[in-house]
């Protein structure tokens, strides 16, 4: 635990010879009450298009604990790999597996696979971003609103030749929603693009539901924050996006709402000066608390904060009092997206005051 025993580190996958990289995951809650993990499991290499596949770990006790061995999901499926998971529970009760198809740098797409049997074993693969290009989803992303559409946020990179010389770093970000359970799948009207000055436009992006039955959009920028845009018709069109309050570099934040309070918690990169930071740095890693639906945050609470680290690809998990972060926990030794790390915090911390 961290100095004040608040923050419980659970599980920790050190790369390796011959797995040189463990990355971003999903935790769902199965049907018997075994909470499984899945994670992107490197083993050719630890750069974004090294081959890797999507692996598993099972926690028999609320997430205090998870196995020693891994098991395997899903076998590689694309030219380079499989990564970014997200699951979801399906109107249905099936079990919903969303990952990314990674086969040349201008071909990058979504997948759903479903499951009838809690993750044993897994149907025909359904395309989520049904067009070619490279569209980014990241990890623990894929949301159901309240009248059961599924919404998928992405970031679109064009890249002419599908080399990474012609990939263009500046993203517009946009989504794909289904209506009838992911069998089909179509895009927003709206594309969003970031101010002209920001050479890394609008990337990685994720979406909240908020009390109003509108969307919030958020997406990382260069431009010093989290760029936010708002939908009032389901995703279908979007407004023009802004900077938020939320202080940042280029670096995802992740955002969730708390079943039993109903507030919003963000997980993220904060570099407004409240706690020590370097500019352009993954680090430190904080929480914090929205009671206004994202509008300002407070509670501000230290996660990590070492100046070597790189924390970003966070993962949030509900588990009864607790709040299960999977997030890559890298440095300078290992590489910053080469660790896996999963901590289980109590409720009542993010909402302590210090």
């Amino acid at each position: 635990m961290d100095p004040k025993g608040a923050i419980e580190k659970v599980l920790e996958l050190e790369p390796s010879e011959g797995n040189p990289r463990n990355s971003e995951g999903a935790i769902i809650e199965l049907g018997d009450g075994r909470l499984l993990l899945a994670y992107t499991h490197f083993y050719g290499g630890a750069s974004d298009d090294a081959p890797a596949y999507i692996a598993g770990r099972y926690s028999n006790d609320r997430g205090r604990s998870w196995d020693k061995e891994d098991i395997i999901i899903l076998e590689n499926e694309g030219s380079q790999n499989v990564m970014s998971v997200s699951f979801l529970r399906l109107d249905s009760g099936r079990l919903g597996l969303f990952y990314a198809i990674k086969n040349s740098w201008g071909d990058l797409r979504l997948f759903l696979r479903e499951s009838g049997d809690e993750g044993a074993s897994w149907g025909e693969k359904i395309c989520c971003t049904p067009q070619e290009g490279y569209f980014v989803v990241n990890n623990d992303r894929v949301v159901k609103l309240a009248n059961g559409r599924i919404i998928v946020p992405v970031a679109y990179h064009r890249c002419p030749d599908k080399t990474r010389e012609t990939w263009s770093h500046r993203g517009i970000s946009m989504c794909f929603f289904s209506d009838d359970g992911g069998k089909t799948w179509r895009r927003s009207e709206t594309e969003l693009s970031a101010p002209e000055e920001s050479n890394s436009g609008l990337q990685e992006p994720g979406i909240i539901e908020l009390k109003d039955g509108s969307l919030m959009m958020w997406s990382r920028t260069d431009l010093g924050s989290q760029y936010v845009s708002y939908s009032c018709d389901g995703g279908l069109t979007w407004s023009r996006p802004g900077p938020s309050s939320l202080v940042s570099p280029l670096s995802p934040a992740s955002i969730k709402r708390i079943p039993s309070t109903g507030d919003l918690l963000c997980i993220y990169n904060d570099h407004s000066g409240r706690f020590s930071y370097i500019t352009g740095k993954r680090t430190p890693l904080v929480a914090a608390i929205s009671s206004n639906e994202g509008r300002s945050w407070r509670n501000h609470k230290l996660i990590e904060s070492d100046p070597d680290g790189c924390y970003c690809y966070t993962l949030i998990a509900f588990v009864d009092d607790t709040i299960l972060l999977g997030y890559c926990a890298g440095d300078t030794r290992v590489g910053g997206l080469n660790r896996l790390r999963v901590v289980r915090v109590g409720l009542g911390w993010f909402y302590r005051e210090d």
